[in-house]
C-alpha cells in the first residue's frame, strides 16, 4: 500500500494503473444458517491492503463494524512494521461484525470474491506483494469453514474467474486490530492517489453490482462502530 506519513513507515510505493475490475459471480449454494435470536456474528477476511477491504465492507448494509488488523500470526508480531516484513505469518485482514438478520456470511463472501479483491492473485493484490497481502479467509467456526471451502469449490468448478482461486482458508488463531492511523483510511483520505486508483473503484463496483447491499454512509471505527 502507499503510505504517506512523512518518514519511516513501511509501504509499497507503486501504483496500479489499471482500473479495479470486478466479476459478477453466483451466490453460494451453501450458507451459514442464522442462529435463532442471533443479532451479531463475525467474519475475518484478508484480501490485500486492508484499507480497501475495510472501506468496501463499511458500505455494506448489515455490517455493524469493520476493523483493519492482522490475522494469521501471533500477538507479539501484530504491528504494521513487523507484518510488512512478510515473515510473521500475518495477513492484513478485516474483522467484520454483521447482523445475520440483514446479511448472511455467504453474502459477505460473495461481495469479498466479486468486488473487494481479486481472489486469483497469489500473495499479492495490485501493487502490493508479499504473503501479508494474501487472499485468505479466517473462519470463526466449522460452519464458516465449510461454507467458505464449498464456495471456493463452487466458483472454481464454474470457472467464473478464468483461473483458479488462490484464496486460502485458515483457522482463526486471533485477530489484532491495526494501528489507529490505518482505521477508516479510505474515508479519511479519499484523494490519496493509492485510494483513488486502487480502492474507490471497489466501492463503485459494490454500488453497481450489489445495489441492494450498498449503503452510502459508511460505518466507521472513529464513530464508535
Amino acid at each position: 500500500m502507499l503510505l504517506l506519513l512523512g518518514g519511516g513507515a513501511a509501504g509499497h510505493w507503486g501504483l496500479s494503473l489499471a482500473a479495479e475490475s470486478t466479476v459478477v459471480i453466483p451466490a453460494p449454494a451453501d450458507d451459514v444458517a442464522a442462529a435463532p435470536g442471533a443479532t451479531s456474528e463475525t467474519a475475518v477476511l484478508a484480501g490485500g491492503c486492508f484499507w480497501g477491504v475495510q472501506g468496501v465492507f463499511q458500505h455494506v448494509k448489515g455490517v455493524t463494524s469493520a476493523v483493519s488488523g492482522y490475522a494469521g500470526g501471533d500477538a507479539a508480531s501484530a504491528s504494521y512494521e513487523a507484518v510488512g516484513s512478510g515473515s510473521t505469518g500475518h495477513a492484513e485482514a478485516v474483522r467484520i461484525r454483521y447482523d445475520p438478520r440483514q446479511i448472511s456470511y455467504g453474502r459477505l463472501l460473495q461481495i469479498y470474491f466479486s468486488v473487494a479483491h481479486d481472489p486469483t492473485e497469489l500473495n499479492r493484490q495490485g501493487p502490493d506483494t508479499g504473503t501479508q497481502y494474501r487472499s485468505a479467509i479466517f473462519p470463526a467456526n466449522a460452519e464458516q469453514m465449510r461454507v467458505a471451502r464449498n464456495y471456493i469449490a463452487q466458483l472454481d468448478k464454474a470457472k467464473v474467474f478464468g483461473k483458479a482461486i488462490a484464496t486460502t482458508t485458515e483457522a482463526l488463531k486471533g485477530f489484532y486490530p491495526a494501528e489507529a492511523y490505518h482505521q477508516d483510511y479510505m474515508t479519511l483520505n479519499p484523494r490519496q492517489p493509492y485510494i483513488v486508483i486502487n480502492d474507490l473503484p471497489k466501492v463503485d463496483n459494490l454500488k453497481r453490482v450489489f445495489p441492494d447491499a450498498y449503503r452510502a454512509e459508511p460505518v466507521l471505527v472513529g464513530r464508535g462502530a
